[in-house]
């Protein structure tokens, strides 16, 4: 009868490195699972911003310093002292997010990518709206040679506009401001005493601009034609701070304070390529913007 003994040695050998390979199998997985907890712990998704994108659009409302605006034609070339202007607000309305009337209210509109963790550059449009003041009276200098409309000579004259027969001039639709950004980004959640998580985050901004002013200028001007049409009048500066509140690692609201500069020295008038106007003024933003951020 055979022996047994050496097919027991066996099994048991067999068994053995059956049971090491299982003991090894594991204590790998553990401390592989053990180490991805570590990485996700210590690299949340909201920890990096290089390499993500991001896209905003929310609303404003402005104010303008008083500016002297220069209008000149063949006939005629005047300033009115001290313009005193105003936005167009539209409220919280259903028009920000109806793509058919979405330039009707005054809006911000911005594409941007982070090429650093700290650091984001932009592309956006400020769509804003200044209005000239129509109940006030300003001081004008130059000369009209219109005998039908206004003529005379003006030597810090006052002259009530009211009425609007001299003068309606807006930039309405709008007063838009294309320009690029390069913003810094900081998230400062512990300031608060909230936890590196990727439910919510608060970070602060800052940021530098400039851009080009490409208006649509509704002027009613001596009873001339108006021309209200796109036109690239000038240029801006700007700088902004904000703070920025984001939710489920891919939303946030942002609030922004934006203020700049303005220069505009072409301004179309009426149908006529001999009238312009031009004119250079500060501006003041107040932003709420909603966006998401994403990498590819």
């Amino acid at each position: 009868m055979p022996s047994e003994k050496p097919l027991i040695n066996f099994n048991f050998k067999l068994i053995t490195l059956k049971t090491n390979f299982i003991l090894f199998f594991l204590l790998c997985f553990s401390v592989n699972t053990f180490a991805q907890e570590q990485i996700t712990v210590q690299d949340k998704y909201t920890a990096h911003n290089k390499g993500k994108f991001f896209v905003s659009w929310g609303g404003n409302r402005e104010s303008y310093s008083k500016s002297d605006v220069n209008f000149r034609g063949k006939d005629y070339n005047f300033t009115v002292e001290n313009m005193s202007a105003h936005d167009k607000p539209k409220g919280w309305h259903m028009d920000y997010v109806n793509p058919a009337r979405m330039t009707i209210p005054q809006t911000n509109l911005r594409l941007g990518y982070f090429f650093s963790d700290h650091y984001s550059v932009t592309i956006g449009l400020d769509h804003m709206k200044y209005v000239m003041t129509q109940d006030q009276t300003a001081i004008v200098n130059g000369y009209i040679n219109s005998p039908e409309n206004h003529n005379g000579i003006y030597n810090n004259t006052p002259v009530d506009f009211t009425d609007g027969k001299f003068l309606m001039y807006e930039h309405t639709d709008g007063l838009n401001y294309i320009n690029t950004e390069v913003s810094r980004f900081d998230d400062v959640s512990k300031w608060f005493g909230l936890p590196n998580t990727d439910k919510f985050q608060i970070n602060l901004t800052e940021g530098l601009g400039a851009g080009i002013l490409y208006p649509k200028t509704n002027t009613t001007l001596l009873g001339k034609d108006r021309h209200d049409d796109f036109h690239v009048s000038g240029y801006g500066v700007s700088a902004k701070a904000g703070i920025n509140l984001t939710f489920f690692k891919h939303f946030y609201i942002q609030g922004e304070l934006k203020g700049g500069y303005i220069n505009m020295q072409d301004i179309r008038t009426t149908k006529s390529s001999d009238d312009s106007a031009s004119q250079d003024f500060f501006f003041f933003q107040r932003i709420i913007a909603f966006g998401g951020i994403f990498r590819i």
